[in-house]
């Protein structure tokens, strides 16, 4: 039995997050934590997922780490020095497995996989990322993780940067740069979390897409991250390589 505590455990994700642990016959949720809550009660647990808001977040992981509590982060808009430093201090704790990902939907990851595989094939390439008016972070984490695995793609097979003939004054309206990616984010009510990836050369477009259109989607993935964090030692950044376990 993995014994889970939950912050942000009042939020739309943390409150689902709580009822599947519940449903879980593997699990026992044993704290709940938000804004305001003392982190005392994350001892009493085995992994700690964190749905909080990004305030602070540094600091909570610094506080799982501490505890020698294995941690399934689903915060996002960390940065890559931050991400460095959360690597640094799981490693100082050998035992200690910590998972961060910007997306816990397994179609999310898989599309991913799939934007890396095509990435090299084909002159250009493009990400539309699309959510609710609510979210914090633009370009969404999934996104800037797609860009930078389609760039290493990209570079690894000597792809240049797809041609853009846009003059620079216009350049704002080409969508964030993120690695040889241009991202383009759109907020808008209705819609919870979608991703578009799209792919062309001369007379050929390919276009990869997910939907995810309940938090329910996310529950199979940060269920894996909670029985695989205890076994998975380190920083682990994204879902894909638990797929392969």
């Amino acid at each position: 039995m993995i014994n889970v505590a939950v912050v942000g455990s009042r939020g739309r994700m943390g409150a689902t997050v709580c009822q599947a642990v519940e449903a879980a016959t593997d699990m026992s949720l044993v704290a709940t934590m938000d804004v305001g809550d003392t982190l005392a009660d994350v001892a009493r647990a085995d992994v700690v997922v964190d749905f909080a808001t990004p305030d602070d977040a540094m600091d909570r992981i610094d506080r799982y780490i501490a505890a020698g509590v294995h941690a399934v982060i689903g915060t996002t808009g960390f940065n890559e020095d931050q991400l460095l430093t959360v690597g640094q201090a799981v490693a100082a704790q050998p035992n200690l497995g910590v998972i961060v990902a910007p997306n816990f939907s397994l179609g999310a990851v898989l599309l991913m996989r799939f934007a890396r595989e095509a990435a090299p094939f084909f002159e250009s390439a493009e990400i539309i990322e699309l959510h609710h008016p609510e979210k914090l972070d633009a370009p969404s984490g999934t996104a800037r993780l797609t860009a930078h695995m389609m760039t290493d793609a990209r570079r690894a097979a000597n792809v240049t940067p797809g041609p853009d003939s846009t003059d620079e004054t216009d350049r704002k309206a080409r969508g964030v740069r993120v690695g040889d990616i241009p991202v383009h984010s759109v907020r808008l009510r209705g819609l919870i979390a979608h991703q578009e990836v799209l792919f062309g050369s001369a007379g050929d477009v390919f276009t990869l897409r997910h939907d995810s259109f309940d938090r329910e989607s996310y529950m199979p993935g940060v269920l894996l991250a909670v029985r695989t964090a205890p076994t998975r030692p380190g920083l682990t950044v994204g879902l894909e390589a638990l797929l392969d376990r």
